[in-house]
């Protein structure tokens, strides 16, 4: 009887929102053991810089299933994001709509991150020269692998920005976010360590300034893609909205 009820809590799950944390969660153990059979699938399958060696199209899609396998607590929270966020949204839109929504806010984020970092690139290239450009993108991503990086820090920094792959599914979670604040906005939510309750809309916007200060402030730093956050709920922002004005216009012609 115990049995059924476990069964029963994890069937209830949407079919969809299941799925992607179960994918997640395989991609992420995969990730841990292939390495030992000589497989990094974080270096196929995560985000690279396009003009890169190692970039690939499919990576738009693939980097948002590959998370950091030195730390359990970016694919845990992610995952339970999904779970909490996913779930709602995908009970009101069906599944079609909410995969439809996860992969396009991923590979929207994907696509702000990558602007970004040609951002961050092109003032780098101006004060190099052609000879130590080429260098960089010729066997960087080789020596990034090996464990280590150019002594100049132009070069090293540039070598960083083309060749680190960014991994993750922030971005689509960060849409999902932006999702469940657009539809639920007077829901009550609580966070860790704020013993009051803060409604969903003024989470979401509390969360987004959070990350465009964040991505101002520390805009040649670290690798936390905080403009990639930002990027899937802009993509998330659109979608609902176009989808809003498609079933208004049906509306007015039924």
């Amino acid at each position: 009887m115990e049995y059924q009820n476990r069964s029963g809590f994890f069937n209830n799950i949407p079919l969809v929102t299941k799925n992607l944390i179960i994918i997640n969660c395989l991609c992420w153990m995969a990730s841990l053991i292939l390495p030992k059979f000589h497989v990094d699938l974080i270096q196929w399958l995560g985000l690279h810089f396009p003009g890169g060696a190692d970039f690939y199209p499919f990576q738009l899609i693939t980097y948002m299933f590959m998370h950091d396998t030195h730390s359990f607590g970016h694919i845990f929270f992610n995952m339970f994001a999904v779970f909490m966020f996913g779930s709602a949204l995908e009970n009101v839109w069906g599944p079609k709509r909410f995969l439809i929504f996860y992969l396009v806010t991923g590979a929207g984020a994907a696509v702000i991150n990558i602007v970004v970092a040609y951002l961050r690139i092109q003032p780098l290239e101006s004060m190099m020269s052609v000879e130590m450009m080429e260098e960089v993108y010729r066997s960087g991503g080789e020596l990034l692998r090996s464990g280590r990086n150019y002594a100049d820090p132009l070069m090293g920094q540039l070598n960083f920005l083309i060749n680190t792959p960014t991994v993750g599914a922030s971005g689509a979670v960060f849409g999902i976010l932006l999702g469940f604040g657009m539809l639920f906005p007077n829901t009550s939510l609580y966070i860790f360590f704020v013993p009051i309750p803060i409604k969903a809309k003024y989470f979401v916007v509390i969360y987004g300034f959070i990350e465009l200060f964040l991505g101002f402030a520390d805009f040649n730093g670290d690798n936390v893609a905080h403009f990639a956050h930002l990027g899937g709920m802009l993509f998330g922002f659109f979608m609902i909205r176009y989808w809003k004005k498609k079933e208004q216009k049906n509306e007015r012609y039924f």
